[in-house]
């Protein structure tokens, strides 16, 4: 790894401007911004490969982003947007064969040792760093001091950096999002009631896993094995309901900064890398496994629409189906799919006769709303149908959808 300024690394950049190069990027909230705006005031075309980018990213004529999972940086790029429909477990097989990436850019913590860390993402960045080298391309480094340092395979030889500049920047977090309101609460409790002691959780981000995480605070021995960490998790650690033997496993977090504090330095947690995290074979391994997720609607046919909204992509398939899948297949594993009835803003149902747009997961073991719970795993497609209409839709439109199923040709 060689130090070097940023005029330095532009003009190396700028060697590549006699095609359009691929560059992955550190996505979620931890882009090295400095580091892409140097890239990009050097190149003039490229294609930026990012997972869910937030904040402010280049964007201008001449800046493709192609992305499995889309973020609110990017989700209106319009025609310069390649939307991936892939599974997050299979995005670094596609960055080793149809889109090697020709240079990386990353975004890590101060050096210790031979070592600096990726932080808070891990996710598909070893397999683009591993790729770029075998290309003969680069990997160039924002070293952050405020970057936690973080184990597993976060950790990086410096032997793997080509170049690398200082340039600190304050990481940032989510928006506050609403806590503990009635409608989120509700499903909590109906969520909470199908997770033993013991249990290994998937959780994400937002109002309905922070409500359960929650509501977990008196559990034993959980595990975690999960995409992403968020504040929920930091809570059940600090009330003693996790596995003190086992460590929490995930490929990258994004919280409050009393959470990035936390994780620096923590051996508790292992940071790991997209293949292995998301792999279903792996995540049937885990002891109780079960995945929560959520999703903007659901269906009779109990199908889940977790990425496509108002005719348009919104986000992507992530590791929603590699957990459903995972979570199906592990001993007294659940398939947890939470949502509220009712869409205040669009004053509609959230579960529909039939989706009309593409498909994020499908099979689970459960699906839950405030309104109750419908089991759904051994059971007929009229039963499911029944439950989901019965059990899971609003009042409002509850009788409508049973008249459905009762007319159907389901069995």
């Amino acid at each position: 790894m060689k130090i070097v300024a940023l005029a330095t690394l532009q003009e190396h950049f700028a060697q590549l401007t006699n095609r359009v190069p691929r560059v992955v990027a550190s996505g979620n909230f931890a882009t090295p911004q400095q580091l892409l705006e140097a890239f990009d005031q050097a190149v003039p075309q490229y294609r930026l490969f990012i997972l869910n980018p937030q904040g402010s990213i280049p964007d201008r004529p001449g800046v493709t982003y192609e992305s499995p999972f889309l973020g609110p940086a990017i989700r209106d790029a319009g025609l310069r947007l390649e939307y991936l429909p892939m599974r997050l477990s299979l995005v670094p097989r596609l960055l080793g064969s149809f889109m090697r990436p020709e240079v990386t850019l990353i975004h890590v913590s101060r050096q210790r040792g031979d070592h600096v860390s990726l932080g808070t993402e891990v996710n598909i960045l070893p397999a683009a760093i591993e790729q770029t080298r075998r290309n003969g391309g680069l990997v160039v480094a924002q070293i952050n001091e405020t970057m936690p340092y973080t184990y597993g395979d976060s950790e990086l030889s410096v032997d793997l950096i080509d170049f690398a500049f200082f340039g600190d920047q304050a990481l940032t977090s989510p928006e506050d999002l609403p806590r503990d309101s009635m409608t989120e609460t509700t499903i909590a409790s109906f969520v909470t009631e199908l997770i033993e002691d013991g249990s290994t959780l998937q959780l994400g981000i937002g109002a309905i896993p922070n409500a359960v995480a929650a509501q977990l605070t008196s559990a034993h021995g959980l595990r975690i094995w999960s995409e992403m960490i968020s504040d929920g998790v930091l809570n059940l650690e600090r009330v003693g309901a996790l596995d003190a033997e086992h460590p929490l496993v995930a490929s990258f977090l994004f919280g409050s900064r009393e959470l990035y504090g936390w994780c620096d330095t923590n051996p508790r947690l292992r940071l790991v890398r997209t293949e292995i995290v998301n792999d279903p074979s792996i995540i049937a391994q885990q002891p109780r496994m079960t995945a929560i997720n959520s999703a903007f609607q659901v269906d009779l046919f109990a199908q889940a629409n977790a990425n496509f909204i108002n005719g348009r992509f919104y986000s992507g398939i992530g590791g929603q189906a590699d957990f459903t899948v995972g979570a199906l297949h592990a001993v007294d594993g659940h398939s947890i799919i939470a949502l509220p009835s009712w869409h205040e803003k669009s004053q509609g149902s959230t579960v529909l006769e039939r989706l009309e747009g593409p498909v994020t997961s499908f099979q689970h073991s459960a699906i839950i709303s405030e309104q109750g719970r419908a089991m759904l795993f051994g059971r007929s497609s009229r039963a499911q149908a029944m439950a989901i209409a019965g059990q899971v839709a609003h009042p409002k439109v509850r009788s409508e959808l049973q008249e459905v199923v009762e007319r159907s040709h389901l069995a």
